[in-house]
Parts: structure tokens; C-alpha cells; sequence
């Protein structure tokens, strides 16, 4: 099941392709952050997340967690879940590299569905970083991680300052308590509200391969990327984040069980390659 999604999104923008295991740009270099908000309007944002009925646990949201959108060369909107990690420069996110953004593409820390004016504002996704060895499926999948950097705001304020972030942290076994906080579209089977869930479970190993998985439903497409935070601190709203919604066929078969890959050595390569400016 890929926990990405991905509607119709009817305007004219100019495209730009994602290439794995390369810097690319996410943007023109017009696209700033003045200009996401102008592009992502709470209109724009509730079309590439469909309302619907349904039920679905959901919460208030943590601000280190947030709604990745893009639109890819379809000129479909798609979004899934990405969240702040430390970095020197403050400006880091991280996300799947089965998200693959786009252009256009904005990082909604703490999103709030069909509101004018979000608590963190938009933030312009300026270079993506991932493995070329990733694939969908087989060893491949082990490498779907993806790290993005962002615009600074007008004020010159980064990302991290405002929102704070989760730190970096390779996977220490199989066997880990996490929290997971993620976005779940609004389709019939999912939560209407657009609001972020969360889960806190004990991951166990994948069989057959080196990733993790848990077993929690609520995750459907739009979950991609959510970060597994070990040691989850309900005051700061951060902890350590060892694992995200991904690996395996975009993260697992259906919303009942998600997987990630493990972070180790080839995690923390990519994110000397994103930090290294």
C-alpha cells in the first residue's frame, strides 16, 4: 500500500522531475516562502486532501510534525507527512523518498485542515537529498528516506527555531517503543478531519528484511514519511527519531501495519550529504 496521496490538482504550473540519489532543487528559485503561502491557500490544500466522512483517532498536532505537499509531472497534488530534524543550518526535514516532491512544493509544520492561516505558516522546500540505491521494493526499499532543506522566513527565522526538532538517531534494535505522528487523508475510511494522529507502540523486525514494522491502524495514505520517535517528551513535543513510515512497498499493506527502514550507517550518510552546505 503506498501511504502517499495523490488527487487531481487542476492548475498550470511549470514541473520539475525528482531524481534519486542527487541534489535537486524543489522549486524555481522565485519559489520562496511568501510564495507557498500564496500557492498552498487552505482551498488548494483541502483539494489535495478530499473531505469526507469517516472516523479516525486523530489529535491537535505536535509542531515538529507536519503535511509535505507537492505537485508531481501529472499535475497531481500529493502530499505525505514530514517532520523537523536538528541540523546546523535549522532548516532540515525528513520525509520518504517514495514522496519524491515535486514542485511547488511546501512543508506545513503542525497542519490545520481548511484554516487560512496555519500556526507555522508555509515553508518553500528548497533541495532534496536521497539514495539512489532506493527502490520500491526488495533491498532496495531499505534506502526510502529522504532529507529536504527550506527557505528561511521572511524575518530570516529558520525552520528548527520556531518549531523546534527531533533529533537524528540510528535505530538502536528491532525492538523499540515509539510514538508515531502522522496525516492521514480524508478518504471514506480514514479521518475526516485532516487533523494529525498518533500512536505509541513497540516495533518488532520485518521478516525477511532489515527494516522495522508496527502493528497500528489509522495509518492510511498521506502517513508516508511520519516520524517513529523513541523517547517521545509530551512537554517539548520531541524525541528521537529512529524510523519513519516507509521501506517495503511504500510502507506496508494496508493502514493496520506500517513499516520503516532501520537507520544506520547509509541514513546517516545522506544526512551528512543534506547537511554539508
Amino acid at each position: 500500500m503506498l501511504k502517499r496521496l495523490a488527487p487531481l490538482l487542476a492548475c498550470a504550473v511549470m514541473l520539475a522531475t525528482f531524481l534519486n540519489g542527487r541534489e535537486e532543487p524543489a522549486a524555481t528559485p522565485a519559489w520562496t516562502n511568501s510564495a507557498a503561502a500564496r500557492f498552498w491557500t487552505a482551498d488548494r490544500m483541502a483539494d489535495a486532501i478530499p473531505a469526507s466522512s469517516g472516523t479516525a483517532a486523530h489529535f491537535e498536532g505536535i509542531p515538529t510534525v507536519g503535511v509535505l505537499f507537492s505537485v508531481d509531472d501529472d499535475m497531481h497534488a500529493h502530499y505525505c507527512t514530514a517532520s523537523v530534524v536538528h541540523s546546523p543550518n535549522r532548516d532540515l526535514i525528513l520525509t520518504a523518498a517514495h514522496c519524491a516532491p515535486g514542485t511547488n512544493t511546501a512543508f506545513v509544520p503542525q497542519y490545520t485542515s481548511g484554516a487560512k492561516l496555519q500556526p507555522f505558516g508555509a515553508w518553500a522546500v528548497a533541495q532534496v537529498y536521497s539514495d539512489s540505491r532506493w527502490t520500491y521494493s526488495g533491498s532496495g526499499s531499505d534506502y526510502d528516506v529522504a532529507f529536504a532543506r527550506v527557505q528561511a522566513d521572511a524575518n530570516g527565522d529558520r525552520i528548527e527555531d520556531l518549531t523546534g526538532a527531533n533529533l537524528l538517531t540510528p535505530t538502536p534494535s528491532y525492538r523499540n517503543k515509539v510514538t508515531v505522528v502522522g496525516y492521514a487523508d480524508e478518504d471514506a475510511d480514514a479521518d475526516p478531519s485532516g487533523e494529525a494522529i498518533a500512536c505509541t507502540t513497540t516495533t518488532s523486525q520485518l521478516a525477511d528484511h532489515d527494516q522495522l514494522r508496527i502493528d497500528c491502524g489509522g495509518f492510511y495514505s498521506g502517513t508516508s514519511g511520519s516520524p517513529w520517535l523513541l523517547g517521545y517528551n509530551p512537554l517539548t513535543h520531541t524525541g528521537e527519531v529512529i524510523g519513519l513510515i516507509g521501506g517495503l512497498n511504500g510502507g506496508g499493506p494496508d493502514d493496520r501495519t506500517s513499516y520503516s527502514p532501520r537507520f544506520g550507517t547509509a541514513v546517516q550518510q545522506l544526512y551528512a550529504q543534506a547537511t554539508k552546505d
